[in-house]
């Protein structure tokens, strides 16, 4: 793509934020197209020859074994397996693949986890370590972005981002209560953008959202505790942790209950929803060989299409 194109691209979207905070929306935006999309994510990041978002982060291989209780819910072949190898990655937020691991702008961290199932597809699923999203659209999250990009030090005041954050006050709760940086990504829960829906072999359909709790517990550094961390620390935390034993998370679902939003991944449901278990994830190792290569070409496509959009499947 070239510049000219890349930035007629972005401006598309920056005419669009800036039209969406000066008039009341009538009608829903169109969604961004994939490169419209990626473009967004420049304009807060930057272009840094890398994943658009999440872009530090460390891949791994490990075992997934499926809890019996997983099909009372659901029919994929995934779940009535012994065990599926899957590949894994923990990472930052941002697209900025040396952002510092001890700073709150690295927050949300991801999951990415792909399930290999013998003849069949490969699972894939991406998660955050927050329990919603800051926006319902993936139009409306473009727009979040370009007004990010447009708010530097430099800007005036109130600026784009001021601007949309005040039309958008569950935009603003999602950036300013994020958890403080984990003591590991081993004591980080994480938890699906949006909702799926599930079908058992009795044909009984559920709607579920995904939620990965670490079996060592939630652990987060206090501010002394932060001073004493180093930019990489979670990337050598986690290599250390996998050198001496399996690092490993429980899946759950959690089920939707009448009156849940569905379609709408910025309104979280109630932490007392029913989680049934999907099974057990180990992380064995970390993934080696063809380093930073690696780390841009392994793309966990199915879920990052579903993560900016409020499409749903069968499984």
């Amino acid at each position: 793509m070239s510049n000219l194109t890349k930035n007629l691209s972005v401006a598309a979207v920056l005419t669009a934020t800036t039209n969406a905070l000066a008039i009341a929306q009538t009608a829903p935006l169109p969604e961004p197209k994939a490169q419209q999309m990626t473009d967004a994510y420049y304009s807060a990041f930057g272009d840094n020859h890398s994943r658009a978002v999440h872009a530090k982060g460390i891949l791994f291989e490990g075992m997934f074994t499926p809890d019996p209780a997983a099909r009372s819910i659901t029919k994929a072949k995934l779940f009535a397996l012994s065990t599926a190898a899957v590949l894994g990655r923990f990472s930052n937020f941002t697209g900025i693949p040396t952002i510092p691991d001890n700073i709150g702008d690295a927050t949300p961290r991801g999951l990415a986890l792909k399930f290999t199932v013998p003849g069949d597809s490969e699972v894939d699923i991406v998660m955050h370590s927050f329990d919603g999203f800051p926006v319902k659209t993936a139009a409306e999250f473009a727009q979040l972005l370009v007004a990010i990009g447009a708010s530097g030090k430099d800007a005036p005041k109130p600026t784009p981002l001021d601007k949309y954050l005040a039309s958008h006050p569950i935009a603003k709760t999602f950036l300013t209560t994020q958890k403080p940086p984990p003591v590991s990504f081993a004591t980080t829960a994480f938890f699906g953008v949006n909702s799926l829906k599930f079908t058992n072999a009795q044909g009984q359909p559920t709607y579920i959202r995904y939620r990965v709790m670490p079996v060592a517990g939630e652990q987060y550094l206090d501010a002394a505790e932060l001073k004493t961390k180093d930019a990489n620390y979670l990337q050598s935390d986690i290599k250390e942790r996998l050198a001496k034993g399996p690092v490993s998370f429980i899946w759950y679902a959690q089920i939707a209950e009448k009156g849940d939003i569905i379609d709408d991944p910025s309104i979280a449901w109630p932490t007392t929803r029913k989680l049934v278990k999907l099974g057990t994830v180990n992380h064995n190792w970390p993934r080696t060989g063809r380093g930073e290569c690696r780390q841009k070409n392994v793309v966990f496509a199915r879920e990052f299409a579903r993560r900016h959009a409020n499409s749903r499947s069968d499984a």
